[in-house]
């Protein structure tokens, strides 16, 4: 894959087209009509205005993709979907902001994808329909399950032991994870929180967690 480049005229450092750029000014990379490169011609030639940083910007969708699977990070995340919660969509686009490896949704198949933005098209996401399921392809891969939940013996995010490679599974909005989710973990971990409410937002926690893994791990 190779790391093609914008023309000055649009390249941004830091980005500078967070609403999207024109048609490709000047005359367009020599490999463009190569079917093996990462251009997409209907960009090339309307316009890009999609969310993706400018690296990727004028990109075929695949090639986003695959440029992104060479660097995915180690660490999964799982969320636990009984009642079709809208937070779903937002934790995939967390997911996809910290290069998160795949998004496993567990229970339901369908899931509100409003808040994900379409990067759940440049996500790997799967799905298991229970939890003992998630729990069997878990062992089955030898990766640690540590879930995010303010219990009683979980440990703060900040001081609790993270593995590298790991999933970290998040429940709903209100009732938090179920009792099986908990049992399936082999860690439990919370967000040291600081005024009246019991919780924070699903999706604001999970962010909150996927930057702390970043932050000791993502060089």
């Amino acid at each position: 894959m190779t790391d093609a480049q914008l023309p000055e005229s649009v390249e941004a450092s830091p980005e500078r087209s967070t609403h999207g750029v024109g048609p490709w000014p000047g005359e367009w990379p020599p490999d463009a009509h190569d079917p093996e490169s990462v251009w997409d011609v209907e960009l090339l030639a309307q316009g890009d205005s999609r969310n993706v940083i400018d690296r990727y910007r004028y990109w075929r969708m695949e090639a986003i993709v695959a440029a992104l699977d060479e660097r995915r990070h180690p660490f999964h995340v799982a969320i636990e979907n009984w009642q079709h919660d809208m937070n779903i969509g937002s934790i995939v686009r967390s997911a996809n902001a910290f290069l998160a490896d795949t998004v496993h949704i567990i229970g339901r198949r369908r899931w509100n994808r409003r808040g994900a933005m379409v990067t759940d098209r440049y996500q790997h996401v799967v799905h298991h329909p229970d939890v003992a399921t998630f729990a069997a392809w878990a062992r089955g891969e030898g990766i640690p399950v540590i879930a995010v939940d303010n219990v009683g013996d979980a440990v703060p995010v900040d001081r609790a032991e993270l593995p590298e490679r790991c999933v970290l599974l998040f429940g709903q909005e209100g009732p938090g994870l179920s009792d099986e989710a908990l049992a399936a973990a082999s860690g439990h971990i919370e967000i040291t929180q600081y005024g009246s409410t019991r919780s924070i937002n699903a999706s604001a926690a999970a962010a909150v967690v996927m930057y702390e893994w970043c932050r000791r791990y993502a060089g």
